[in-house]
């Protein structure tokens, strides 16, 4: 299905950008936003542990996520059968039509992190070479609209990030019976949160400098509005994106759980102590 408008939730990793896709989706007028466009150019695949890391600068941390016994290690990952370079051009057909709900609405979530593999990609289209991103985005998105999603406590973020990359349990679903799935147990490593830190803060700057450049205002919503008044957000979204909501807007009980535990929370507490003592 071809869409007649199109939104991006343009987001930072563990910023709550997968709960406000799974809400938004729920709504069914609001497109079946998925992060359809995280597959790297050089790979097919999304980013992988060691990727979040200069092989150079890291290599402890680089050396530690490669050895790890990583979930499903023994399971190569394969791109979308769809997904080719050469070819982009139908796995964006197949996107757009995945994305779109009958109302004619796409949506999908895009982190600054892939931006640049994903801008190649579609260059790569008939007819799009050399286009600037927002030139590309405006051939391949009709009337586009932008939702920005922060997540204000940047270290608590960078623990979620650091765990997420050792464990690859990118989100925490109940099962059936409400057990947990098991996953690799982490390790705390003050260095590799205060990297990403820096590197989150840096990508939603560059978001920032984005919309700046363009001249406009995305809606802007934080992960700390959203776990703690999920609705309100919403409803805010749907406004700005000109989508009548369904009446009642029934949200339901989400299916996905915050995965701050006692261990994240002592890293939180490990991390403050470390940049204390460093301020100190």
């Amino acid at each position: 299905m071809t869409p007649d408008r199109c939104y991006l939730v343009c987001a930072t990793p563990r910023s709550g950008s997968t709960l406000l896709c799974h809400l938004l989706d729920g709504t069914g007028v609001a497109g079946h936003p998925e992060e359809y466009f995280e597959a790297l150019q050089h790979s097919g695949l999304p980013r992988q542990p060691v990727e979040y890391f200069d092989r150079e600068r890291h290599a402890n941390i680089v050396e530690r996520l490669a050895f790890r016994e990583m979930p499903g290690r023994d399971s190569r990952p394969t791109p979308n059968p769809l997904w080719s370079p050469e070819t982009y051009g139908r796995y964006l057909a197949w996107a757009l039509d995945q994305g779109t709900t009958p109302n004619g609405v796409f949506g999908a979530k895009l982190m600054w992190g892939y931006l640049g593999d994903f801008a190649g990609l579609l260059r790569g289209i008939e007819g799009l070479a050399g286009l600037r991103v927002p030139q590309l985005f405006d051939a391949v998105f009709p009337e586009l609209s932008y939702v920005q999603i922060t997540r204000t406590d940047k270290v608590r973020q960078a623990v979620s990030l650091w765990k997420a990359v050792q464990t690859q349990a990118w989100r925490r679903d109940r099962d059936s019976d409400g057990a947990h799935t098991p996953r690799v147990e982490p390790v705390f490593s003050f260095r590799a949160i205060n990297y990403l830190v820096r590197l989150l803060t840096a990508h939603d700057a560059s978001w920032d400098a984005y919309f700046l450049g363009l001249g406009i205002e995305p809606l802007k919503v934080t992960y700390e509005e959203l776990a703690e008044h999920p609705a309100p957000v919403v409803h805010r979204v749907l406004d700005h994106l000109a989508i009548d909501a369904p009446t009642p807007l029934d949200l339901g009980t989400p299916r996905l759980e915050a995965q701050t535990d006692e261990l994240s929370e002592d890293w939180v507490r490990r991390v403050h102590e470390h940049l204390a003592a460093l301020e100190g």
